[in-house]
């Protein structure tokens, strides 16, 4: 089997868009890793559940503990522990809600709703909302005009010069930040950047007014249908709320906040971290209405093996196996690395995967993929903050043909 592209092979490469059909990829993949399993499905729940719950009864023993005491620096290095851990294992309830999103905890809407609604609410997230968004995300992934996340702003929303009239100081006075600033940026999207989507629809579409959220039933996110919905999410959230205003009451401040606050903060960060790098790479494209389709949307992710282990077991492959899921997003995430093998064959240089470092590619991304130019090919790569792009496209044939690509999904 031929060894994925790296990165810099990506790069070094110019991009053709994929010629693959959907009926070939689909081919390739056994049927029986599309049967759900609700017992299969719970057993991950009660698992994550559990290890969060003895997560936190250990940490409830930090402050008292003689030994943690005794130690200088030893007692907050427990509470770092006890922040890591929590936070992947929250990132992990999730993105188990994230599969009850996508109706693969049971073959029953009804569990699958249940679920799904039970362990976003503990996180202060509202499901169907979410729901709602995440799916269309899925729908039309990295289409510049219709996707829902992580959508490139253009050089005409940063008011720049057309690039044959821009100069080096144009880019310098919009873009030119230390690299202290440019690290703080990056924690405030790292550790703000959901609650920003979904008080404000922060890097959502930015064809929807200023203060576009999640919370509205009456919001521009929703088709009137969906609003019932989108209120039962809002109940979830408010008692979840109270039940943490109650137990603050009880406990404290100090301890709602380490118990709780920054463990909630730091599970924002890896959910945060995972969807930017999914689709925000100076490698990958995006598309313009005529050149995109279903087919090149979805391929257009990259696999990363974030957190090694801990990802696979926390994280529930979500990262390991991003391109499986989002051509098979019905199938089970236990059953995507068998997925995963199948597939990669079949897609060969289709196929994107980097193991960098998943924060040096976080950084990376982060100063690489600032703004997109609008493309007569309809085919686009980021820009960095000097309005270089990394990645061209191959050019287009003498006769000017372009590929048919499947549109269908699963």
């Amino acid at each position: 089997m031929t060894k994925p592209k790296t990165y810099e092979e990506r790069l070094a490469h110019p991009f053709e868009s994929p010629v693959i059909k959907f009926s070939e990829i689909q081919a390739a993949v056994p049927a029986h890793l599309r049967t759900r399993s609700f017992a299969w499905a719970m057993l991950y729940v009660i698992r994550c559940s559990t290890f969060s719950w003895m997560f936190y009864v250990l940490a409830t023993r930090i402050d008292s503990s003689g030994i943690l005491n005794a130690v200088p620096g030893l007692r907050w290095a427990a509470w770092a522990a006890y922040w890591f851990w929590q936070s992947v294992a929250w990132a992990g309830i999730f993105t188990l809600a994230h599969e009850a999103g996508h109706d693969n905890v049971s073959d029953y809407k009804a569990l699958n709703y249940s679920v799904g609604y039970i362990l976003h609410s503990f996180l202060l997230a509202p499901h169907f909302s979410w729901r709602a968004t995440h799916n269309a995300h899925h729908k039309y992934t990295n289409s510049i005009e219709k996707d829902e996340n992580w959508v490139p702003r253009t050089r005409e929303m940063y008011n720049l010069p057309p690039e044959e009239k821009a100069s080096e100081m144009d880019y310098e006075d919009l873009f030119g930040d230390t690299p202290i600033y440019t690290l703080g940026r990056l924690i405030a999207q790292q550790v703000l950047g959901w609650p920003a989507y979904l008080i404000d629809n922060t890097l959502g579409n930015p064809v929807y007014p200023r203060w576009t959220n999640h919370f509205s039933p009456y919001s521009p996110l929703f088709k009137p249908k969906e609003r019932s919905l989108i209120a039962i999410s809002d109940v979830g959230v408010f008692i979840m709320a109270v039940i943490l205003y109650r137990w603050t009451q009880e406990v404290g401040a100090a301890a709602f906040m380490k118990l709780y606050l920054i463990p909630w903060l730091l599970s924002n960060h890896w959910l945060v971290m995972l969807t930017f790098l999914h689709h925000s790479d100076p490698s990958i494209p995006h598309y313009e209405t005529g050149e995109w389709t279903w087919l090149r949307g979805s391929l257009a992710t990259v696999d990363r093996p974030l957190l090694g282990w801990v990802g696979r077991v926390f994280l529930h492959n979500v990262s390991h196996d991003h391109v499986a899921h989002h051509l098979f997003p019905h199938i089970p995430f236990y059953n995507l690395p068998k997925v995963t093998e199948a597939i990669k064959p079949v897609l060969k240089d289709d196929y994107n995967y980097d193991n960098t470092n998943t924060f040096v590619a976080l950084w990376r991304s982060f100063k690489s993929c600032v703004f997109v130019d609008r493309s007569s090919d309809g085919i686009v790569f980021y820009k960095d903050g000097k309005g270089k792009t990394h990645r061209s496209v191959k050019s287009p044939s003498k006769d000017g043909s372009v590929p048919s690509v499947t549109t269908k999904s699963e």
